[in-house]
């Protein structure tokens, strides 16, 4: 059933995924970190942080987006079908890759809580944050695969602008609050059964 998802004709040879708000809900309270270290409404935390002219206030800031990653990833649950799909990727050899925004700590304490079981995972701490397309090529480069055979699937708009950025398609994973983002994106699922029957 390969066009059981209304933009995709073909199956994938790599799949690269969000992590927080994508494959697991770490149930972060965004607007209470952009509360406690001061960010605008409408900037990015990490641009906000790296805009800071003060060491020890971009350290304080860091610390705070720590605190609040950590717990978050402590008390990680997966979406519905994200686990079954990336059991079913694995029994196909398919390559699966993360690309987030959260720190490698919180990467690591998400797998511990849940076995994510995914080898190659590109943190903030690892080059320029989404929505710079850098971080999608490096793994494209990695599983030596070409972007415009891969997907890169997200519940933000940065996912979409760093998947396009990169040549591969955008899937946007949509839940109640990211409806604004679906025309941007290359094809959308509302379940992880849906992209997982693609390779059923």
């Amino acid at each position: 059933m390969l066009n059981a998802v209304p933009g995709i004709a073909r199956r994938f040879e790599a799949v690269a995924f969000d992590l927080d708000g994508t494959l697991v809900d770490s149930a972060l309270d965004f607007a209470a970190i952009r509360r406690e270290i001061g960010c605008p409404s409408g900037l990015g935390l990490l641009e906000f942080i790296a805009s800071l002219q003060d060491a020890e206030a971009e350290a304080e800031a860091h610390a705070i987006v720590h605190r609040f990653e950590m717990v978050g990833a402590a008390s990680a649950r997966w979406m519905p079908g994200a686990r079954e799909l990336l059991q079913i990727l694995r029994e196909r050899s398919v390559p699966v890759a993360i690309l987030t925004r959260n720190s490698r700590h919180a990467v690591e304490e998400t797998d511990r809580v849940l076995g994510l079981g995914i080898d190659l995972v590109v943190t903030r701490e690892d080059g320029p944050p989404k929505p710079d397309p850098a971080g999608l090529l490096s793994i494209a480069s990695k599983l030596d695969v070409a972007p415009d055979k891969m997907t890169y699937v997200g519940d933000f708009v940065d996912d979409l602008t760093a998947a396009k950025g990169a040549g591969m398609l955008a899937g946007l994973y949509r839940n109640a609050k990211n409806e604004r983002y679906a025309d941007q994106a290359d094809y959308v699922i509302h379940h992880f059964d849906e992209l997982r029957l693609l390779w059923d």
